[in-house]
């Protein structure tokens, strides 16, 4: 078996006004593995993946790769995930697209030599290098979603975690997402109502309701469990 590289026991969170949100979450992720977090909007999803890199802290244990994430670790956590938002446009901000993938690099210290070649290598990776001297906001959601990504994984993460991937793509676009991303060796998290789109990428899925994760097992059973269309 795999080691975990993601392990969570425990996890409650409360907004700040006192509601719950998370009401204890256990889950683990394993090497090389890609998980779908399936429920309605408001069951816990997005609030369970923003503990994963210090972005909230509740109450619990949370690790990666086996590191147990806490203010101190946040430098070291938040280098082994990488989050992709739902919407492309809160992490694209830079004149082009090279500059945007080159961005983070440049933050860890990197020369900008060094960055502009690594970046370039993950345009390619993600079908985009063509488009490295274009403005971001000329791109569309498909265009927008691979750049986005291609400036995470420059970053060389361990795991990855996908808010709504398929949001604002058409059905060519989410095909060549599905099959991109199943060619990526990272560990994976994909938060999605898509239900075929989950089926296409990942080989489990854990189904949240009301800040609870009540059920897990294979894409099809679970989304057929609780009446989901696939």
């Amino acid at each position: 078996m795999k080691p975990a590289v993601v392990e969570v026991r425990g996890l409650r969170y409360h907004y700040p006004d006192g509601t719950p949100a998370l009401r204890g979450i256990d889950f683990q992720l394993a090497e090389g593995e890609s998980v779908a977090l399936l429920g309605a909007n408001g069951s816990g999803k997005s609030t369970f993946s923003l503990h994963l890199n210090g972005l909230l802290h509740g109450e619990g244990f949370v690790a990666v790769c086996g590191i147990e994430v806490t203010r101190a670790s946040l430098g070291a956590v938040r280098r082994k995930v990488g989050l992709v938002f739902q919407d492309s446009d809160t992490q694209l901000f830079m004149p082009t697209v090279l500059e945007d993938v080159a961005f983070g690099l440049l933050n860890q210290g990197m020369s900008p030599d060094q960055a502009s070649e690594r970046a370039l290598i993950e345009l390619n990776r993600v079908g985009m290098g063509m488009a490295r001297g274009r403005a971001p906001h000329h791109l569309s959601a498909g265009e927008k979603k691979r750049v986005a990504l291609a400036g995470i994984l420059a970053l060389e993460p361990e795991i990855l975690v996908l808010d709504e991937p398929t949001t604002f793509l058409d059905p060519p676009g989410q095909r060549a997402l599905a099959e991109l991303l199943r060619n990526l060796p990272q560990a994976k998290i994909l938060i999605t109502h898509d239900i075929p789109f989950a089926h296409a990428t990942c080989s489990r899925a854990v189904f949240f309701h009301d800040g609870h994760a009540i059920a897990e097992g294979p894409v099809a059973q679970i989304a057929a469990r609780f009446g989901w269309d696939f």
